[in-house]
């Protein structure tokens, strides 16, 4: 326990002393097993250099006098060999120095102000430990950033990195180059270079150990090319100009707008309740809404998500549409400053899971539906599913002389013109479109209101006169006109594949005929999702296009277009 403790805490000088000792020792054994391979190195540079400037006679003269060169080097005498054991020694000594430097200060940093570093810190960990320390966030990687939690710096915290610190420092790293654009060699210390390069780094307060905090707190000098010094403010930015060889420091007038691309936040989003807008397209509770949409501001969401329902916008005839509950939402939304993200839900809400409210389709489609209940999906046993529009009918012009597409592209494009200064001013950030049931890219297979329970393998959807339509035309394409017809023998909502002749081992979705309508059915889903979202990305030109993908349980939204 105790050497545990230890470790975290860190240890004394004399280990210090101790471990970087076994360093150089370890060095020193290394150094000497490599010191053959290194002379015959150089030998073997030196023949390269010499042999291409002479001629094919004085290379067959030249030999001998290379061996006895090489045969001297292994006699291990001669004044070449002393040469490079000499700069070994002196290499040993600067390292031994400098090792015995870092020591002391990783002690004195440990001890004195109280920093929990590791005995081989090096100076990563220190910059690290002392960012820590003016609140910001370091990162494994080395990404650092300040924390949400952090205040401005009081006037009087400019003077936590003394100029004893940073001569300390500066004895381990060479000064940067000042060749580096916006960075003059006017820095005296590395520790000065990091400090301006770190956007709106700020100084800790000084250990009351620091022999240095005497010197005054509210500035201190940095001397320029010229050799004026300027002063060095409490809150250095990132931004530096050299004029007339002098450094100036921009420093920022405001927090830049929060702006996560490219870094690893991601913006939140918090879906609004789905009858926010009640049946006559208004608000259901506005008082309550905004209540709610401060709250969600005060702890920094970043926007919310909201459903526009088809059955509520073109709820009484064809292309006669209704925004007024969603234009008093987004306003609500702007005067916040917070964002949007809209979903064009051309399904029914009501009856599925997480579903409080009751939203059908529009009364048009309904009645239309009442005539020709063709245009929903069927089951084998006849059974209607009025959630969605069947695919079958995306280009069967059955909706009052418009097919479904373009049913789905008047809607899209009306949301379009109508909010119109919510796109160009950014308030609208993405738009998730709806293609299916719950607004998901699948088939409505396993439908609670039809006796559908976990995990029922469902039934295929394409017993309609359009689909069979579809799969008439596909079959005769392919010369097999009686595989015009669904799978008899696939089971019902509730069974398992093993009781089935269709999807059990070796059964019939392994045939000719299971591989045709597979691919067909599955093709029809692709050509759907493909129609719709390439009108999707007719009507809102420049705007960020999601769409719900569900596979095996597990609901995905996907960016697909911009």
């Amino acid at each position: 326990m105790a050497t545990s403790m230890q470790k975290l805490v860190g240890v004394s000088e004399e280990d210090d002393e101790e471990e970087m000792e076994m360093d150089v020792k370890e060095e020193d054994d290394e150094d000497e097993e490599n010191g053959e391979k290194q002379i015959a190195a150089q030998m073997m540079i030196g023949v390269d250099e010499v042999m291409p400037s002479t001629s094919s006679s004085d290379q067959f003269q030249y030999q001998p006098q290379l061996q006895e060169q090489v045969s001297n080097q292994g006699g291990g005498g001669g004044a070449r060999r002393s040469r490079p054991l000499e700069e070994k020694e002196r290499t040993k000594l600067r390292e031994r120095h400098r090792r015995a430097i870092t020591a002391r200060i990783l002690a004195g940093l440990r001890r004195h102000g109280n920093y929990n570093l590791r005995v081989r810190a090096d100076i990563n960990d220190v910059i690290a430990a002392l960012a820590r320390e003016a609140g910001w966030v370091v990162l494994p990687d080395g990404t650092t950033f300040p924390s949400r939690s952090q205040s401005s710096p009081a006037a009087g915290t400019s003077a936590g990195m003394t100029s004893s610190s940073s001569q300390m420092v500066s004895q381990q790293i060479p000064p940067p180059p000042a060749t580096l654009q916006g960075v003059s060699s006017g820095y005296r210390t590395t520790v000065e270079y990091n400090a301006c390069r770190m956007k709106s780094v700020f100084m800790p307060t000084p250990s009351p150990y620091d022999l240095s905090s005497t010197a005054p707190a509210q500035s201190s000098g940095v001397v320029a090319d010229g050799g004026e010094q300027t002063e060095r403010l409490p809150l250095i930015a990132g931004s530096l100009q050299v004029i007339n060889d002098k450094q100036i420091i921009g420093l920022p007038t405001k927090l830049p707008e929060r702006d996560f691309a490219g870094t690893p936040f991601v913006p939140v989003y918090v879906m609004l309740p789905l009858g926010v807008i009640n049946m006559k397209c208004e608000l259901a509770d506005p008082d309550g809404l905004l209540k709610q949409l401060r709250v969600l501001k005060s702890i920094n969401v970043d926007g919310v998500m909201v459903d526009c329902w088809w059955g509520i916008v073109e709820a009484h005839a064809p292309q006669e549409y209704n925004w007024n509950g969603y234009q008093r939402l987004f306003q609500m939304v702007r005067e916040l400053k917070l964002k949007l993200q809209v979903v064009m839900s051309f399904h029914e809400c009501g009856g599925n899971v997480g579903d409080d409210v009751c939203i059908p389709l529009p009364h048009w489609v309904a009645e239309i539906g009442r005539s020709n209940p063709e245009i929903f999906f069927t089951d084998k046993e006849g059974r209607r599913n009025p959630e969605c529009l069947s695919w079958g009918i995306d280009k069967e012009r059955v909706l009052r002389g418009r097919t479904a597409v373009e049913v789905y592209f008047d809607y899209m494009r009306s949301f379009r013109v109508e909010f119109d200064e919510f796109f160009e001013d950014g308030i609208i950030s993405m738009v998730e479109v709806g293609l299916g049931p719950c607004g998901e890219l699948r088939y409505p297979s396993c439908p609670v209101k039809h006796g559908w329970r976990y995990p029922g393998i469902g039934e295929f959807q394409c017993h309609d006169q359009y689909m069979l339509k579809s799969l008439r035309k596909a079959a005769e394409m392919r010369g097999h006109s009686f595989w015009a017809r669904g799978p008899d023998n696939a089971g019902s909502y509730n069974s398992q594949p093993h009781e089935t002749g269709f999807f059990c081992d070796g059964g019939d979705y392994d045939g000719y005929y299971g591989r045709f309508f597979l691919n067909w059915y599955s093709q029809v889903l692709l050509n759907h999702g493909d129609r719709v979202l390439s009108l999707a990305k007719l009507a809102f030109d420049g705007t960020c296009i999601t769409a719900k993908v569900f596979t095996g349980g597990i609901k995905q939204p996907v960016m697909l277009l911009n």
